[in-house]
């Protein structure tokens, strides 16, 4: 399925569909004001049609607050006035709201799938949010080459060729991956590797791969492992693993036993496939199977990926903002939202009746391109699938709640030990990295409520401190941090999508007295008072018990028992920022290894790069060469030529 579809916004042929519009704007303070809300949501009413369309709640910043679809716009956004039937978490977002953007489609079900696609772009906070932003990862067979490729993909579907998923997870597709190219040899390697072999490499070798780069097998045979292998993805594993064994069984009587033996091995590795799948989903063809599970004001829901009658693994979502949300209409959120960027297969079960169901279907199919049937089974295989993805979501679920429960009380016991007035929901972990102040690099994670927030990791190239100076390092990194915060202390407070405009409620700092000094120091000359800081240090004892010693702003210091959980919850946030920064460190090293003299001159890129090294041999020789060697070389132009000899003799 494209991956560009007509019913988005910027496709081209979206005029043909929608008409978007700013329909009314309130000048109106930022503070909560149903009064004012109401007004502006009562102008828009004003000038909208009765014709099916998607609309968005704007607060005075102009961020989206609410996404909503409609069958008749002027009906569904009246409903907004009558404030006496709205439920609390609405009359918030409508006293939010000081403006609205309408776009008009050509059907409820075009509304719908635009909803999802406005609801992943701008996460609105009253929007039940599908939490997951990875794409999934798929296998493709590509039907671009003579002897075509099987690989993992992930991102848009451009490439010609056949695609196969979603599978749950990296690891689920590579396991997957791997058990197929020992049955059917298919080459995994890209081109420019492919045609510039000679000689077979090590996966032909462990007969992983049937070696069609250097003939060992022709087009013909190439081809016919393609069609076995797009049987068994396709749902016919039991056919092919029959030829396979007739294969065997000829080889053997024909007293091939080295031609027996590959067989053999093809053959477990089909049976390590279908033996692996921890979900039986004989005769379900091509199905997704979605079950939820609701507790302690906590949704998860279960989704099975099953293609061909094969599991191709499980993942559980655990969508936001479901308050006051019934939860029928959340999985039919969900479900929405999850396809936004999966192709839907032929079948989707629920554990459930949804609302609008045949709606949500007719928009499915729209999508697909192909029909959707969306049913809640009763009986047979589909129902004990059913039963265990139910079941599988209450087990999720009760992991989360624990998960939750041990989190909150690191965090209550975090606020005590610290002497916090609350348990922090931002916490900001500081270190930088270098060799004898060479390429040092600094930076910053953080932790929230429900562990590690990686979208909010930032790094930092230093800039100021070339000499070992740990604790310069560490100044630049605050004053870079902090500059914007500290000149506008108020204006962007609590706005969760960006580091930059997000005060801490925590900053952990890996290193002793003398970073927490630093830090204390540099923030006091920004202003900044009321930023708690602690710093992490290893004690005298920590080669032998693991006990750290943590440093206060005042002076004082704190140790913690080394069988301690919070000992363990803070030594496992000091050793992530570690991790980062030593990668960050790593990479910039590497790319320094790699760099050379010619990548400063402008408009000198790889090509002219490789054309002049191989025509001069170093860097240092094209920069001694006279004008009429740099226009002899193969590739420079005469201008291209003028433009070297001009850098390197400017000055001259």
């Amino acid at each position: 399925m494209s991956d560009s579809k007509a019913n988005r916004p910027h496709d081209p042929r979206g005029k043909e569909r929608f008409n978007e519009e700013r329909a009314a704007y309130t000048v109106a303070s930022a503070q909560p004001d149903l009064e004012a809300g109401v007004d502006a949501i009562r102008e828009t009413v004003r000038t909208l049609p009765p014709r099916p369309g998607v609309y968005r709640m704007l607060d005075a910043r102009g961020d989206v607050l609410y996404v909503g679809k409609a069958r008749s716009l002027k009906a569904r956004v009246a409903n907004y006035t009558q404030i006496n039937a709205l439920t609390n978490r609405l009359q918030r977002m409508v006293s939010q709201t000081r403006s609205m953007e309408i776009v008009t489609t050509n059907s409820e079900a075009g509304a719908l799938l635009l909803e999802a696609q406005f609801i992943k772009r701008y996460r609105p906070p009253y929007n039940v949010l599908l939490r997951d932003d990875k794409s999934f990862p798929f296998i493709l067979l590509r039907a671009d080459h003579a002897f075509p490729r099987i690989h993992k993909h992930r991102g848009a579907r451009r490439a010609k060729g056949n695609y196969y998923g979603p599978f749950a997870s990296a690891g689920s597709v590579n396991k997957t991956l791997n058990a197929l190219q020992k049955l059917f040899l298919l080459r995994s390697c890209t081109d420019s590797f492919f045609n510039n072999r000679d000689r077979p490499c090590l996966l032909y070798q462990i007969k992983r791969c049937s070696a069609p780069c250097v003939g060992r097998i022709d087009e013909d045979g190439y081809e016919d492992l393609v069609r076995q292998a797009k049987d068994f993805l396709g749902g016919k594993s039991s056919s092919v693993q029959q030829d396979l064994e007739k294969q065997m069984a000829e080889a053997a009587e024909k007293l091939d036993f080295e031609t027996a033996a590959i067989l053999r091995d093809r053959l477990r590795a089909a049976t390590f496939i279908q033996g692996s799948q921890a979900v039986n989903a004989t005769g379900v063809g091509d199905a997704d199977v979605f079950a939820l599970s609701a507790k302690g004001g906590q949704i998860a829901v279960q989704a099975f990926f099953i293609r061909g009658g094969q599991n191709w693994g499980h993942r559980a979502f655990f969508p936001t903002h479901t308050q006051d949300v019934d939860k029928d209409e959340v999985l039919a959120r969900v479900i929405m939202q999850f396809y936004e960027e999966v192709p839907p297969p032929r079948t989707v079960l629920v554990d459930r009746e949804l609302p609008e169901a045949e709606l949500l279907a007719q928009a499915l199919c729209e999508a697909a391109e192909h029909k959707v049937e969306l049913s809640v089974p009763q009986r047979g295989d589909r129902r004990r699938l059913m039963e265990q993805a139910q079941r599988n979501a209450v087990d999720a679920l009760d992991r989360r709640l624990a998960e939750t429960g041990t989190k909150a009380k690191l965090n209550r016991d975090l606020a005590e030990f610290l002497e916090l007035e609350e348990p922090p929901q931002r916490i900001e972990i500081y270190d930088n990295s270098h060799i004898q102040g060479a390429k040092a690099v600094g930076a910053m994670v953080v932790a929230g409520p429900e562990g590690f927030e990686k979208a909010q990791y930032r790094k930092f190239n230093i800039r100021s401190a070339q000499t070992n100076d740990d604790f310069g390092m560490m100044r630049e990194v605050m004053q870079r941090r902090f500059r914007n915060l500290a000149e506008n202390p108020d204006g962007e407070e609590g706005k969760r999508n960006s580091h930059e405009t997000v005060w801490p409620d925590l900053v952990l700092l890996d290193g002793g007295k003398g970073q927490m000094s630093t830090v204390r120091d540099t923030l006091a000359e920004m202003g900044i008072d009321n930023v708690p800081l602690i710093a992490i240090a290893k004690g005298p004892d920590h080669g032998r018990e693991g006990r750290e010693v943590f440093h206060f702003p005042d002076g004082r210091e704190k140790t913690l028992p080394v069988n301690s959980p919070l000992l363990f919850h803070l030594q496992n946030l000091r050793d992530e920022v570690h991790r980062y920064v030593i990668g960050a460190h790593r990479a910039k090293r590497s790319r320094a290894i790699t760099a050379s003299p010619l990548d400063e001159i402008p408009g000198i890129g790889p090509s002219r790069k490789r054309a002049l090294l191989l025509h001069f041999g170093t860097a240092s020789k094209v920069r001694a060469a006279a004008l009429d060697d740099l226009k002899r070389a193969p590739g420079i132009s005469v201008a291209v030529a003028q433009q070297i000899y001009d850098f390197y003799h400017a000055s001259a």
